[in-house]
C-alpha cells in the first residue's frame, strides 16, 4: 500500500495501450461493499479468498496491467497465475513515504487501524520482504509517478532476469 501501484499501473496501462485492473477495485465492484467493510464484516480470511478469486479470473486475459493488493502475490498459487507469461515488479517505498502517501488518501486501510501506523508498516515491509524478493524491484521513493512508468518500461524492454535472479534498481 501507497507505493504508487494504482496511479502507476493506470498511466503505465495508457502507454501501452492495455487495460488496467486493480485487484482491490475488481472485489470492491464484485462485492458491493469496500475493503474495509469486507475485513469487518467477513474477515481477513474471506478477503484474502476473493483475492484468489480476482487472481485467477484476471489472469484469464493478457494485455493487463494489474495492481495487487499487498498480500496478494505472497500467495503462491496467486503469484503462478498471475506470473504465467507475465513480468511481475514490486513497486517499494520506506515506511515513512508510505504513510505519508496514505494519509492524503479518503480510503481506510484496515491494517494500519493502530495506534502507531508507521511500525505496523514496517512489521508488514518485514514479513513481507522474502515474499517480494521474487519480483523485480523498482524503489518509488523521491520518484513521480511518471518516473516510475519510464523505468518499468526501460525494464520491459530490458531482458528478462534468469530464474531466481533479481534485477537491483
Amino acid at each position: 500500500m501507497g507505493t504508487g501501484k494504482t496511479t502507476v499501473g493506470e498511466r503505465l496501462a495508457r502507454r501501452l495501450g492495455w487495460e488496467f485492473v486493480d485487484t482491490d477495485a475488481w472485489i470492491v465492484e464484485h462485492q458491493g461493499c469496500s475493503v474495509a467493510e469486507i475485513f469487518e464484516l467477513k474477515g481477513e480470511a474471506a478477503f484474502r479468498q476473493l483475492e484468489t478469486e480476482a487472481a485467477r479470473e484476471l489472469a484469464k486475459c493478457s494485455h493487463r496491467v494489474i495492481a495487487t493488493g499487498g498480500r496478494l502475490m505472497l500467495d503462491g498459487d496467486n503469484a503462478a497465475l498471475l506470473c504465467r507469461g507475465a513480468r511481475v515488479f514490486c513497486l517499494h517505498a520506506a515506511a515513512a513515504e508510505i504513510l505519508r502517501r496514505i494519509r492524503s488518501s479518503p480510503d481506510r486501510r484496515p491494517l494500519l487501524a493502530v495506534a502507531r501506523p508507521e511500525s505496523r508498516i514496517e512489521q508488514l515491509l518485514a514479513q513481507r520482504r522474502e515474499g517480494y524478493g521474487q519480483f523485480e524491484a523498482i524503489t518509488t521513493d523521491g520518484l513521480a509517478p511518471r518516473e516510475v512508468v519510464e523505468e518499468i518500461l526501460r525494464q520491459l524492454n530490458a531482458p528478462t532476469p534468469r530464474s531466481g535472479e533479481r534485477r537491483k534498481t
